[in-house]
C-alpha cells in the first residue's frame, strides 16, 4: 500500500485551537481565489477571505465556515490563523438569516456613507454560515 501523503494542519482562532490533526488536502478561499493544498507544497503565505474550509482526512471531508485570516504553507505543515472558524453544528441559522437581511438592506439602500465592502463581506459571511448551517 502506498504511503498516505499527510501533513500537519492547525487552525487557530483568537479564542481556541479550532482544529489540529493530519490531512491529505485542505481547500479554502484566498484573496487570489480558491486553492487546494497538498503535502509538499512550496512554502507560501496567503490572505484568507470568507469561505468554506474543506479538510480532507483519512476518514473523509470536514467542512467549516472560515471568516478571514492568514495561511502559512510549509511542505509538511500548514497553519491557519483565522478570525472566526465554525463547524456546521456551531452555526446559529436564525442569527445568520438576520445578518443576511441586514446586509442586503444596507446594500439596497445605496447610502453614500455606506461602507459597501463591509456590507458585502457581512453578506458573504452570512451566506456561508447559512450554506453550512443547513447541512
Amino acid at each position: 500500500m502506498a504511503e498516505e501523503k499527510l501533513f500537519k494542519l492547525k487552525v487557530i482562532c483568537p479564542d481556541r485551537v479550532f482544529y489540529e490533526g493530519e490531512a491529505s488536502m485542505v481547500e479554502l478561499d484566498t484573496s487570489e481565489g480558491q486553492v487546494g493544498i497538498y503535502k509538499e507544497h512550496i512554502p507560501m503565505t496567503m490572505i484568507l477571505v470568507p469561505g468554506v474550509l474543506k479538510i480532507t482526512e483519512a476518514e473523509g471531508v470536514k467542512e467549516a465556515a472560515l471568516h478571514a485570516g492568514f495561511i502559512e504553507v510549509l511542505p509538511q505543515e500548514i497553519t491557519i490563523l483565522a478570525e472566526i472558524a465554525e463547524w456546521p453544528d456551531e452555526i446559529d441559522v436564525n442569527r445568520a438569516n438576520e445578518a443576511k437581511v441586514r446586509a442586503e438592506r444596507r446594500l439596497a439602500a445605496k447610502d453614500a456613507d455606506l461602507n459597501i465592502v463591509r456590507a458585502e463581506t457581512a453578506l458573504k459571511k452570512s451566506l456561508i454560515r447559512l450554506e453550512l448551517g443547513d447541512k
